[in-house]
């Protein structure tokens, strides 16, 4: 007898329907998986065959099996075909009646005694069983949190294949899990590190703000023990809070990348991701035999963090300036297709100024030669150095500013200013879709929406001839400028803004 059951695959971010047929007939005894499976797909048959036995049920080990994972062109991967497998298993032995299985569609890992285990891309998979009209979908009770999130379809939960068989015949029937979006989201966002912390570097943690509040990308440049990582890290705690939408992102990106914990169905806090220097091209870019994530989109809606900027690679270097400025996102292509991730992220770097870190420190005499530190400094290639907005020094912290008793300003108290800039911007783009931020604005929204009096077309002239700036640094000053005057509540850039934008380009030796 023929069952069929319907299913998902993910693929990137996104789910293709995967329809699983299971035909038993007459014949050798086999069990057979076809349909383009990868390893962890052909070993269901042996957890398929042992759950279903350990759960009461009759397995037709003398008959000839097969279950075709439809369509064929679209390669099959992860154990998640277990429950839909085991479940078209019994409705084809009759034990589970096929109508039961209309509108619904199933999805899980099952343990060797029908217990159902956690699956990877649950809120993609449940928001494309929604998208094609599916009625409910079931899935393991670890996982049902992180589906009920997807509003308008019917999640049931399922802790064994006893239990699902058991709603599917009547017996027990189950009942949607829901989930409180509200009460999830309304809940304290904590952070490793807040400004508070942060001891003296008031310069630097202007710039963090003006970063923060135009989503600028930024480069610290002072030497070790500065305070460069502590001030990267405190960066989220001063960035507006994500919306639903936003964190509906960032969470599906986690949960295909299997890195969602079972505790936390919904990401409310954006990400910061901390890449070591010798991070491969695909933990950075993403990739694999089987693309995965990688860093670049881990970072999506958060902060890209990038200590000792000059020891990455240069392929990997450059290979941020696509997502820097560009689509904000990041393409993958292997035989088999392309996928592509999101990534719009801000990047924090962080460097020393010279190999031995002490050049230009008043304390600590350098040992590098001027030939050393310029080719150390060159490591850098002027197109990405142009894609940075800000270029901060980080000097070493006064013994007096190391133990004043007085904290500095909170992280929640620059938040709000930074939200306030970001509610300006907001209304601003409002006619723009594809922009949310003064960072993304390019040359013809600039032109439209960021004009300069007289003083200041004079100003930016003298700038460009003295400080011999590309076209793209001039949008850029123009751009933090626009920053500095939302911070500031002012509707007109003026010399002021432009000013303390101009201060934050790079200094040559």
């Amino acid at each position: 007898m023929l069952a069929k059951v319907m299913s998902c695959a993910v693929v990137g971010l996104e789910a293709a329907v995967v329809e699983v047929e299971v035909d038993i007939i007459r014949g050798a005894p086999s069990f057979n998986i076809v349909g383009l499976p990868d390893a962890a797909v052909r070993e269901s048959r042996d957890r398929v065959h042992s759950a279903v036995k350990n759960s009461g049920f009759n397995f037709p080990s003398s008959r000839r099996l097969t279950v075709n994972l439809a369509p064929a062109d679209v390669r099959k991967e992860g154990p998640s075909y277990d429950l839909p497998i085991a479940v078209g298993v019994l409705a084809a032995t009759q034990q589970v009646w096929p109508d039961k299985l209309v509108g619904g569609m199933f999805i899980g890992e099952l343990s060797l005694d029908g217990t159902a285990r956690h699956t990877q891309g649950i809120l993609s998979i449940t928001a494309l069983a929604k998208e094609k009209g599916y009625e409910r979908v079931f899935v393991p009770v670890i996982d049902a949190d992180e589906a009920a999130l997807v509003e308008g379809i019917d999640v049931f939960a399922v802790r064994s294949l006893n239990e699902l068989v058991g709603h599917l015949t009547g017996l027990r029937a189950l009942s949607p899990h829901e989930v409180d979006i509200e009460e999830t989201f309304a809940e304290q966002v904590e952070y490793s590190a807040d400004f508070a912390d942060i001891m003296g570097q008031e310069h630097v943690k202007r710039a963090m703000e003006v970063a923060a509040a135009g989503s600028h990308n930024i480069l610290l440049t002072g030497p070790p023990g500065a305070g460069k990582t502590l001030i990267a890290r405190a960066l989220p705690s001063i960035l507006p809070l994500m919306p639903v939408d936003e964190a509906l992102e960032v969470t599906k990106i986690y949960s295909v990348a299997g890195l969602l914990p079972t505790d936390t169905p919904l990401i409310r806090q954006r990400p910061f991701r901390s890449p070591h220097h010798t991070v491969s091209y695909a933990g950075l870019v993403g990739g694999g035999a089987w693309p995965r994530p990688g860093e670049i989109s881990l970072a999506h809606r958060g902060v890209l963090f990038l200590d000792e900027l000059p020891e990455f690679g240069q392929t990997l270097i450059e290979v941020l300036r696509q997502p820097l400025e560009g689509s904000r996102e990041i393409s993958i292509s292997r035989a088999t297709g392309t996928v592509t991730y999101p990534a719009n992220f801000m990047m924090v770097a962080a460097q020393n100024p010279c190999p031995c870190g002490y050049f230009g420190d008043p304390t600590h005499t350098c040992s590098c030669s001027n030939s050393m530190v310029t080719r150390y400094q060159k490591r850098i290639s002027g197109p990405l150095m142009d894609r940075i907005d800000l270029h901060v020094e980080v000097p070493r912290v006064d013994f007096e500013k190391l133990t004043a008793v007085n904290r500095g300003e909170t992280s929640a108290a620059v938040r709000k200013r930074v939200e306030e800039a970001r509610e300006k911007q907001h209304g601003r783009f409002a006619h723009l879709p594809r922009i949310n931020s003064n960072a993304d604005m390019g040359p013809s929204e600039i032109r439209e929406l960021c004009p300069l009096d007289k003083t200041g077309t004079k100003l930016m002239k003298s700038a460009m001839s003295q400080m011999n700036l590309s076209a793209r640094a001039f949008h850029r000053i123009i751009k933090i400028a626009r920053t500095v005057a939302d911070l500031a509540k002012e509707e007109v850039i003026t010399p002021t803004h432009l000013a303390e934008a101009l201060q934050y380009r790079p200094r040559t030796l």
